[in-house]
C-alpha cells in the first residue's frame, strides 16, 4: 500500500523549489502540488508534500536552518513576550555585505540587540495569459521557467548555508561576539523588501555595505543602498567597501553635517540616545551656502555653542564651516585633516523631483566617500 503524503508547507513557487532542493539533498522525496497550472511560477499556494514517515526528519532539517525555519514554520503561531531590539543586515554574499555583517554583530553586542540577516532574491515573474499577442514579451515555456527556479533554489540554498556556517564559526572562534541572530529569505526587489521590513519591524538600525569610491555615479537610481537611505524610516549605517576595518567601539570622532535647524537638533538627540553606550567626540559641520554667508556670524555660532554645552555637558564638541559650492572635495579634505571616523547626516523626506534632480547629501556621499556614513532619521 502506498504511503500517505502529508503537506509540510504552503509557499510561493520559488520558495517551494528551494525547500524541495534542500530536502532532496538530505534524501527525502518531495512532491509539489500546484493548483495554478497556467502560470505556476507566480502562484502563492504551492503545497510541498512528503511521506508521513519523513516528517520528523524534515522538521529537524528545517529547524536546524535559521533561514528555512522563518519561512516554513509558523513564526506567528506564538506571540513573543517582548519585541526584541534588532539590527537588520541585508546580505547579497558580496565582500562588502560581509563587512556590514561584521560591523552589525559588534554593534548588536554593544546595544544588546539581535541581528537579522536578510537575503532578497529575484525570481522571474511572467505575465499571465492575456487576450493579446504575447510574442513580443518573450514569455518562455513553463519547463524552462521551472528549471531556472530550481537552479536559483540550489544556488540560494548553498549560499545561505555557507553564510550561516561562517557566522557560527566566527561566533565560536570569538571573531564575532556571541549575539542571537536569525536569517530571513525574501523574494522580490531587494530595496523594496528591505524597506518593507524596516517599516513593519522598526529595527534600531539597518547596516549595509556599499562600493564606495568605485561607484562614482551620483544619480544611480538603481542602487539599493541609495534607495534605502532615501526612504528608510530608521537609522542606516552605510559602510563603503574600502572603509577602514573599524567598528563603532573604536570610533573616536564623528562629524554631523547640519544646518542647525529644529529637525537637525531632534535628529542629533536621537543619535545620542540610541548610541549612549559609545564615547566619541562630535564635530558639527555647517554647510555655508552663498545665501547664508552674509547672515552666518560669530554671534549665531556662539548661541549654538551655548545651547549644546547646556544640553550635552559631557560631550566633546567642535564646530566647522564648509563651503557648499565644493562640498565633496572640501569634505574629503576635512575628514582627512580632522581624522573623522564616521560621517553623520540627517536625511529628510523629499518629493520625487528633488530625489531625481537634486540628490541628498547622504546619497551623494554614498558614492563618493570611503568613510562610513550614519544616516539619522
Amino acid at each position: 500500500m502506498e504511503e500517505k503524503l502529508v503537506t509540510l508547507a504552503i509557499l510561493t513557487f520559488s520558495k517551494a523549489q528551494i525547500l524541495k532542493s534542500v530536502l532532496e539533498s538530505e534524501g527525502i522525496d518531495v512532491s509539489i502540488h500546484n493548483v495554478n497550472l497556467i502560470q505556476p511560477v507566480i502562484s502563492s499556494g504551492v503545497r510541498v508534500r512528503i511521506k508521513e514517515s519523513d516528517l520528523p526528519h524534515a522538521l529537524k532539517i528545517i529547524e536546524s536552518a535559521k533561514w528555512l525555519a522563518s519561512d516554513v514554520l509558523d513564526e506567528n503561531g506564538c506571540e513573543e513576550a517582548a519585541n526584541p531590539r534588532r539590527i537588520l543586515v541585508p546580505v547579497d554574499f558580496s565582500a562588502y555585505s560581509f563587512k556590514a555583517c561584521d560591523a552589525a554583530f559588534h554593534i548588536a553586542a554593544n546595544l544588546k540587540a539581535e541581528v537579522v540577516l536578510l537575503h532578497v532574491y529575484f525570481s522571474p515573474i511572467h505575465m499571465p495569459s492575456l487576450q493579446y499577442v504575447t510574442d513580443g514579451y518573450h514569455v518562455p515555456p513553463f519547463a524552462s521557467e521551472a528549471a531556472g527556479v530550481r537552479e536559483l533554489a540550489t544556488s540560494t540554498h548553498q549560499q545561505i548555508d555557507q553564510l550561516t556556517k561562517q557566522v557560527d564559526a566566527n561566533i565560536l572562534s570569538g571573531v564575532y561576539p556571541k549575539v542571537n541572530y536569525s536569517c530571513l529569505l525574501r523574494e522580490g526587489i531587494p530595496e523594496e523588501e528591505i524597506l518593507r521590513y524596516a517599516k513593519t519591524e522598526r529595527p534600531l538600525l539597518v547596516v549595509m555595505g556599499t562600493r564606495g569610491e568605485s561607484q562614482k555615479d551620483l544619480d544611480l537610481i538603481g542602487s539599493v543602498t541609495a534607495e534605502v537611505i532615501d526612504r528608510c524610516p530608521v537609522f542606516v549605517y552605510a559602510i563603503p567597501e574600502n572603509a577602514p576595518a573599524k567598528v563603532l567601539e573604536t570610533t573616536h570622532k564623528v562629524a554631523l553635517i547640519t544646518n542647525f535647524d529644529q529637525r537637525d537638533l531632534v535628529a542629533f538627540d536621537a543619535l545620542i540616545r540610541t548610541f549612549n553606550t559609545y564615547h566619541f567626540a562630535v564635530s558639527f559641520v555647517h554647510l555655508n551656502t552663498k545665501e547664508n554667508r552674509r547672515t552666518w556670524n560669530e554671534i549665531k555660532l556662539a548661541g549654538i555653542k551655548e545651547y549644546f554645552q547646556k544640553q550635552y555637558p559631557n560631550l566633546e564638541i567642535s564646530y566647522s564651516l564648509i563651503d557648499e559650492d565644493h562640498l565633496l572635495n572640501h569634505l574629503d579634505e576635512y575628514v582627512r585633516n580632522e581624522q573623522i571616523d564616521v560621517l553623520c547626516i540627517t536625511n529628510y523626506k523629499r518629493n520625487i523631483f528633488a530625489q531625481l534632480f537634486n540628490p541628498s547629501i547622504a546619497r551623494r556621499m554614498v558614492f563618493h566617500s570611503d568613510t562610513p556614513i550614519l544616516v539619522i532619521k
